[in-house]
C-alpha cells in the first residue's frame, strides 16, 4: 500500500493525474512506466470508439465509464511530457481554455454572432489565422491523414467548398457520380490493380459529395448499412437452416431469393 496515496471515498480530476504520476514513478507500476506515446496509441483510439458506442445506445451509465476511459488516455500522454519537461496536464487545461476564448468572440468578445452557422464561420476564420494557413490548399492539407476515410473526403470536401468549388447543385453531383461509376467499370475490365484502385477511390469520393448534398453523413450512414446487413444476413441464416437450405452450396441465385425475401420485411 503507497502510503504517500490517501484512499478515498470520492476520486476527482488532480487525483487521477496524481495516481497516474504515482503508477509511472519509482516504485510504481513496470507495465505503467514502460508504455510510450506509441505504444498505447490504439488504445486513445479504441476508447475514443467505445465512447462513441455508449453515445449511440444512449446509456449514461455507460458513457460516464468510457468518457472515463478516455480520460485516462489524456491524462496518460500528458504526464509522459510532464515527465520530459515539455508541459503538463494544466498546460493541456490552459491551452484548450484559451482557445475556447478566443474562438467564441461573440461571447467572450465584441464580435456579432446570432446564427450557428455564423459561429461555424467565425471559428473556421480564427483557426485558420491561428494556423498560419494563407491558402485554402493549407486547410486541406491540415486534415489528419489518419481520419477513417470518408471521414476525411467531407471535410476536405468542406473545405474546398468554402474556398469556392463545388458543384452547383445536386443534380451535378450525381452527375459525376456515374462518370465514375463508367470510369470505374472500364478499369475492372482493362486496368491494372492500381488503376483500379484509384477510380473506386474516386467513386467512393464522388458518393462523399452526394452525402454532403443531403445532408447525411457518410461515415454514419455506411455504418448503419453494415448493421442492416448484419441483420439480414441473420434472418436469410435462419431462414435458410428452417429450409434445409445448405448457405454454401446452395448458389447466388437461391441465396439472393432469400435475401429479396426477407427485404421485404426488415
Amino acid at each position: 500500500m503507497r502510503s504517500d496515496f490517501p484512499l478515498k471515498e470520492k476520486y476527482g480530476f488532480h487525483d487521477l493525474v496524481q495516481i497516474m504520476r504515482v503508477l509511472r514513478g519509482p516504485g510504481g507500476c513496470p507495465w505503467d512506466a514502460q508504455q510510450t506515446h506509441a505504444s498505447i496509441r490504439k488504445n486513445f483510439i479504441e476508447e475514443t470508439y467505445e465512447a462513441i458506442e455508449a453515445i449511440d445506445a444512449a446509456d449514461p451509465v455507460l458513457l460516464q465509464e468510457e468518457l472515463g476511459d478516455v480520460l485516462l488516455q489524456v491524462i496518460y500522454h500528458a504526464a509522459m511530457e510532464e515527465e520530459q519537461g515539455s508541459f503538463s496536464i494544466d498546460d493541456v487545461c490552459d491551452g484548450v481554455c484559451k482557445k475556447l476564448v478566443t474562438r467564441h468572440p461573440h461571447i467572450f468578445g465584441d464580435i456579432k454572432a446570432d446564427t450557428a452557422e455564423e459561429v461555424l464561420s467565425n471559428w473556421e476564420e480564427i483557426k485558420q489565422r491561428e494556423k498560419g494557413q494563407k491558402t485554402a490548399t493549407e486547410t486541406l492539407e491540415s486534415v489528419p491523414k489518419v481520419f477513417p476515410a470518408l471521414m476525411r473526403a467531407e471535410k476536405i470536401q468542406k473545405r474546398a467548398s468554402r474556398a469556392g468549388m463545388d458543384y452547383d447543385s445536386l443534380n451535378d453531383a450525381f452527375r459525376d457520380l456515374r462518370s465514375e461509376v463508367d470510369e470505374l467499370e472500364d478499369a475492372v475490365k482493362s486496368g491494372t490493380v492500381q488503376e483500379k484502385t484509384l477510380e473506386l477511390g474516386d467513386l467512393l469520393f464522388s458518393a462523399v459529395n452526394i452525402s454532403r448534398f443531403i445532408g447525411v453523413d457518410a461515415e454514419e450512414a455506411l455504418g448503419l448499412s453494415c448493421e442492416k446487413f448484419v441483420r439480414r444476413f441473420a434472418k436469410v441464416e435462419e431462414l435458410a437452416r428452417q429450409r434445409g437450405i445448405d448457405m454454401k452450396t446452395a448458389g447466388i441465385q437461391k441465396l439472393d431469393e432469400l435475401w429479396r425475401e426477407i427485404k421485404k420485411s426488415y
